[in-house]
């Protein structure tokens, strides 16, 4: 007996304006890598595990390209640290997540007497 597994797509939401620019420059930036290397696209493909289709569709920026595509990619160009470097250095965060402790009063236990506990 045959098992057919049917998976529907994901229904997700369109990225704004904003994240549809930073996407189209990072498709970019992956594109003039690859070409730096003087590496064909379509060996850039095979070796990330994906059709040439796929590889085009990153590096113009399409949002339905998988993290694990531009993963594999980055992996093939020796870029993939690039992406550990994400949210590393982030100072906004750093002065929210400041402010937060700061704002919280501390708590201290009760001091014992001595000759208790």
């Amino acid at each position: 007996m045959e098992t057919i597994i049917s998976i529907m797509p994901r229904k997700v939401a369109a990225p704004l304006p904003a994240v549809t620019r930073v996407l189209s420059e990072l498709g970019g930036q992956v594109r003039l890598a690859r070409q730096r290397r003087r590496l064909a696209a379509e060996l850039v493909a095979e070796r990330a595990g994906m059709s040439r289709p796929t590889l085009r569709a990153l590096e113009r920026g399409a949002p339905s390209v998988t993290l694990g595509a531009l993963a594999n990619v980055l992996h093939v160009l020796g870029l993939e640290k690039a992406l550990g470097a994400v949210g590393r250095d982030d100072p906004f965060g750093r002065k929210l997540e400041d402010a937060r402790l700061e704002a919280q009063p501390r708590v201290r236990a009760p001091r014992r007497k001595r000759g208790e506990g």
